[in-house]
């Protein structure tokens, strides 16, 4: 049994006592710190590997924190004008993913790194951690890499603001396939597009 088989044990054990003690007290930890801090290493090295991390130059890990659970709507005084379907202040559930928002904001604060990957190390009552994986696409280290150079390309720019990342797709439907998915490829506005629009040819 390899390291990464021996550390990916240890982690799909969360509830076990060593895990609960080791993440509360870096939940602590990462409560007094700011809200994006840059890793020196990832926190998960096996996960990072599997996900395309590589102890390179060129290879980046920030860890981002983000507030759990829903958003009220921004009302003033808490009316919101209008039919009652639209008259919900509170309950209101975002489309995307907690991880694919942290993917976002990551690459907002960051527009010079692209962003490849990301996956959960810890969360508390309020809060959720996740690590994300930036690339340099400037760097030669990744430019010379046939490996990663993909992502050097400029049809790469904020891919995780397009649901390109493994979080994006997840939420767009895209891990399932066959007659389940029918309505999720190529996009759901797409489908709803095809569905609806009316085609008629030129000559007819």
């Amino acid at each position: 049994m390899g390291s990464a088989s021996f550390i990916q044990a240890v982690w799909t054990r969360k509830q076990s006592d060593a895990m609960r003690f080791l993440q509360r007290v870096r939940g602590w930890e990462y409560r007094q710190m700011n809200r994006l801090v840059r890793m020196p290493q990832p926190t998960r090295p096996e996960k990072a590997r599997r996900l395309g991390y590589r102890s390179k130059q060129g290879f980046v890990i920030y860890r981002i924190r983000l507030r759990r659970g829903g958003r009220k709507l921004p009302a003033r005084k808490g009316i919101a004008y209008g039919k009652p379907k639209t008259a919900g202040i509170t309950g209101l559930k975002v489309h995307r993913n907690h991880q694919a928002i942290i993917e976002g904001r990551a690459g907002k604060h960051l527009p010079g790194l692209r962003v490849l990957n990301s996956y959960w190390v810890n969360q508390d009552s309020v809060h959720k951690y996740f690590e994300v994986i930036m690339v340099d696409p400037t760097h030669n280290a990744i430019r010379r890499d046939p490996r990663i150079n993909w992502i050097c390309n400029g049809v790469h720019k904020h891919r995780e603001n397009r649901g390109l990342t493994s979080a994006g797709r997840k939420h767009r439907g895209l891990r399932r396939k066959g007659h389940s998915a029918t309505k999720a490829r190529p996009s759901r506005r797409a489908v709803w597009k095809r569905q609806n629009e009316v085609k008629l040819w030129r000559f007819r």
